[in-house]
């Protein structure tokens, strides 16, 4: 496209409209920025944009003007009234995600799935950095693509991490390397389906040509098979439980059956990671490397002392024998389940106090039943789900609603036992009471921390 003198709007106003937004204005396009919210952090954004020649409206529900492109947050959802009335007059709806795309100077491995995916991009940036590529991780963990695109023509590889939202808004988005962790319900308050989530997720592959790469969660493929989404691409496999995948685990070890590769790679007993959905994850940056022709031992030295970052099953302190566990990021009830099958057993199998609820995502809260059953003593619900949870939990263990997480700490501190643990793992999004699942992890890293004070003084 000829940007110069182009007319394009921007809907959305967070880090990825701001992002799109600047580097319309470095081509010389006339840009008006749309968002519907009007706060005074906005309108300080808003005046930024303004001095570097944008225009900007805040507080507005309603898109008027000619443009050529629009294009859309993450954030901002696909049939809202002012996008279908753009749709409606001919207007290309792109996300950011695409736009950046555009401009991008090197090939892309990007990686998706319902949950994983921050901690495998962070693992697949930092093993090929660690071989010698030049790479940037960059999508949805934090930075836009539109950010960085300046730099990727002095890159061997970009490192996306990108959403169900972002792919849903994608054209000509074409990865030389995708990977799909797995699938599972999220986010169906606003894809409407589980098998419109997953049409979505599967857009990863839709642009792939026959020499590109795709890594799929055994499982995860079966589910795209289902719907005729196959990639078209080469595929590789792996899987925690099913030996029938490319990469699988036997006992404690990651076997191989890839050409070149048909042995063991990694003993997870020798590895800094807890559970089978970050073994999973490690499997899927094996495969990575594999594409990449790095060597076994230069992805075994990279590989076997990663761990998982801050909000992720993360160990916050243990006090009088009770270990305390920030799993912040666990935003649906997958990721609550990969949790609980990896805390320690004491005791007893059953030794979780867990604290879970926040907003709702139009989730089946049930499906978590069996598990919290074998693993949890009691639940401490919170937030604006608490009572669904509870409804739907009540038959499997007795639940407590509380007001906030200072609550739910100090209850379960007082009813657990040395070889408990206390498992912050929400099952649920954030946005109700706090900022974001990083602020709800550090509001329960401070209560713990709380707890630890009072024991030492002896209050």
């Amino acid at each position: 496209m000829d940007w110069a003198g182009k007319n394009v709007c921007v809907i959305g106003l967070g880090r990825s409209g701001v992002s799109a937004a600047e580097q319309l204005l470095q081509q010389g396009t006339t840009v008006t920025a749309f968002d519907n919210t009007d706060t005074s952090a906005l309108q300080q954004t808003a005046a930024a944009l303004t001095d570097k020649g944008a225009t900007c409206r805040l507080g507005v529900d309603e898109i008027s003007g000619a443009f050529d492109l629009a294009v859309i947050s993450p954030g901002v959802r696909s049939d809202l009234p002012m996008v279908a009335n753009l749709r409606s007059r001919g207007v290309q709806i792109w996300g950011e995600l695409e736009l950046g795309w555009r401009f991008t100077e090197c090939p892309a491995i990007a990686i998706t799935g319902t949950n994983g995916k921050t901690t495998t991009t962070e693992w697949i940036a930092s093993l090929l950095g660690q071989a010698q590529r030049r790479t940037i991780a960059a999508g949805n963990i934090g930075t836009p693509l539109c950010a960085v695109v300046s730099q990727t023509r002095e890159l061997d590889a970009v490192t996306l991490e990108v959403s169900s939202f972002q792919l849903e808004t994608i054209a000509d988005f074409r990865p030389a390397i995708g990977v799909l962790l797995n699938l599972a319900p999220d986010h169906l308050d606003r894809h409407g389906s589980m098998d419109n989530y997953i049409r979505a997720k599967a857009r990863l592959f839709e642009n792939q040509k026959p020499i590109d790469h795709a890594i799929v969660q055994l499982e995860a493929l079966r589910e795209l098979e289902k719907l005729d989404l196959s990639p078209p691409s080469k595929i590789i496999t792996f899987s925690a439980t099913d030996t029938a995948a490319d990469l699988h685990v036997d006992r404690s070890l990651i076997v191989s059956r890839l050409p070149g590769w048909t042995r063991p790679l990694l003993d997870l007993d020798e590895c800094a990671i807890d559970g089978l959905h970050n073994a999973e994850n490690l499997m899927a940056a094996l495969a990575v490397g594999y594409c990449q022709k790095i060597s076994v031992d230069e992805i075994k030295a990279a590989l076997s002392s990663s761990h998982a970052g801050p909000h992720r099953c993360e160990f916050v302190a243990e006090i009088g024998g009770v270990r305390f566990v920030n799993d912040s990021k666990a935003t649906n009830v997958h990721a609550l389940c990969s949790a609980l099958q990896a805390m320690p057993a004491g005791d007893s199998s059953k030794n979780i106090w867990l604290i879970a609820g926040g907003q709702d995502k139009g989730l089946d809260f049930l499906a978590a039943g069996p598990e919290i059953a074998r693993r949890v003593k009691g639940a401490y619900l919170l937030g604006e789900a608490r009572e669904q949870i509870r409804a739907d939990w009540t038959h499997f263990l007795p639940c407590e609603l509380v007001a906030n997480l200072v609550e739910a700490v100090a209850e379960a501190r007082r009813k657990a036992v040395p070889g408990d643990v206390v498992l912050l793992s929400p099952a649920c999004a954030s946005f109700d009471q706090f900022d974001s699942y990083e602020h709800r992890g550090r509001e329960f890293c401070q209560a713990v921390v709380g707890l630890n004070a009072d024991t030492r003084t002896g209050d």
